[in-house]
């Protein structure tokens, strides 16, 4: 991956702003699978979640924790339709390098040490990557990278 898809994270305009809904999105490649994402989380906040505003305020008065979940919800819902509607597969970083790669391979220090959750119910899906949401959000965390891994084995390779 470039630097630039080794950088990208899912990072949302700053809460209770006129755009507290939309991701950002730098140039390049990961604007596609940002765009893909944010038309759930628009359905989400538009439609799921539980609130006293109404139209358009729905999107504008969206806090920090709010924004997490809708981003939790957008994810699963997409993991869960690549899946077929019957698992989801959720890839995180978990501790460090602990084998040398094969010869012929170039090890990157990240997909060494990724950490593949399955998933059969997609609320429990959405319940892990809520409790994990920094893993998509945080700086340096490559959300994005993370969440292509994850659609690729949510939706299997033979498929």
């Amino acid at each position: 991956f470039s630097s630039e898809w080794a950088a990208a994270h899912f990072r949302f305009h700053p809460p209770h702003s006129d755009l507290a809904y939309a991701l950002q999105a730098g140039k390049g490649g990961t604007r596609a699978i940002l765009a893909a994402v944010q038309a759930h989380i628009i359905t989400y906040l538009l439609f799921t979640r539980e609130t006293e505003c109404t139209h358009l305020e729905r999107l504008c008065r969206v806090g920090r924790w709010e924004q997490g979940q809708a981003l939790a919800s957008a994810l699963a819902e997409t993991l869960w339709a690549a899946g077929g509607g019957g698992r989801a597969v959720v890839c995180l970083v978990t501790a460090p390098i602990t084998m040398m790669p094969r010869e012929g391979y170039r090890a990157n220090s990240f997909t060494e040490r990724i950490r593949l959750f399955e998933f059969s119910e997609k609320a429990a899906a959405q319940g892990f990557i809520s409790d994990h949401i920094n893993c998509f959000k945080g700086e340096g965390s490559h959300g994005v990278i993370l969440f292509l891994y994850s659609l690729l084995f949510s939706r299997t390779l033979e498929r």
